[in-house]
């Protein structure tokens, strides 16, 4: 469904940001985007919804694709009507308003008009997935928990009926427990509606329990990507995702490490 097709992304005219970029997304399956800090991944996410623009930034080379429909030239406005949602990193939400004020405004990005029956059907939908979000639908979601906060964030994503939604780092600063819950209902969310997900996650365990495909990126480009259960199994992977994190290893140890895999992946 979604194509990026070997994408260069340049920043305030002169920084090269992403080298040469492609990852597909089928249609209906949830795709992870590992890596560390600056690997590229945010940035692939705003070329593929158009906040580059927004940014100083832009698709230099190469192109994006939705359905065979390119749309890397096309406002976020454009591209947010014909299907794709991003969920910022940050919870940004609108503090001063309550939770489900908060949903209820998601409904307007929704690609077809609808009654106000079917925005609360969808709110209803939202509260299925998240209890705790109905118990707070009155509160002022300034003052939400982080935890309720990114609840509500990808509540209002969804509130817009995706073809496609992008998630950027939804553990970030979340306790293992809601952890373990938003990414339950992230792969339930998408198989009750089909609806594909490009995940970016540096808590690559998690990621790629839900995940049916995924890429690993540095330094702007991917080096590595296979089905989940294959990355899950790779060394590398193990070594420097699943095993380094969780022993807290040196900095410095970690970047001779880095420099091996780095040989092994792209030699």
């Amino acid at each position: 469904m979604l194509k990026l097709n070997n994408i260069e992304v340049v920043y305030s005219d002169v920084i090269l940001v992403l080298r040469g970029v492609s990852i597909d997304v089928p249609d209906g399956k949830i795709v992870g985007l590992l890596g560390a800090n600056g690997a590229g991944k945010s940035t692939t996410l705003k070329a593929i919804s158009g906040l580059l623009r927004t940014q100083e930034g832009e698709v230099t080379r190469g192109s994006i694709e939705l359905d065979g429909q390119r749309i890397d030239r096309l406002s976020p406005e454009k591209i947010v009507q014909l299907g794709i949602v991003q969920v910022l990193e940050g919870r940004r939400l609108f503090r001063h308003l309550t939770v489900e004020e908060n949903l209820v405004l998601g409904g307007v990005a929704r690609r077809n008009a609808s009654r106000r029956s079917s925005v609360s059907q969808d709110v209803e939908q939202v509260y299925h997935y998240f209890p705790r979000l109905r118990d707070l639908r009155r509160r002022t979601s300034g003052y939400l928990s982080g935890g309720e906060q990114q609840m509500l964030v990808i509540g209002r994503g969804l509130m817009a009926r995706p073809k496609l939604m992008l998630l950027d780092e939804p553990s970030l600063g979340l306790a293992p427990l809601l952890v373990k819950e938003i990414f339950r209902v992230i792969h339930e969310m998408s198989a009750d509606g089909g609806m594909a997900i490009l995940l970016v996650e540096q808590n690559a365990r998690m990621a790629l329990s839900v995940a049916d495909y995924a890429y690993v990126m540095e330094n702007g480009r991917v080096v590595l990507d296979g089905p989940s259960e294959q990355l899950a199994e790779n060394e590398d992977i193990k070594e420097f995702y699943l095993g380094l994190t969780q022993l807290g290893a040196r900095k410095s140890y970690r970047r001779v490490k880095h420099y091996k895999r780095r040989k092994r992946w792209l030699g």
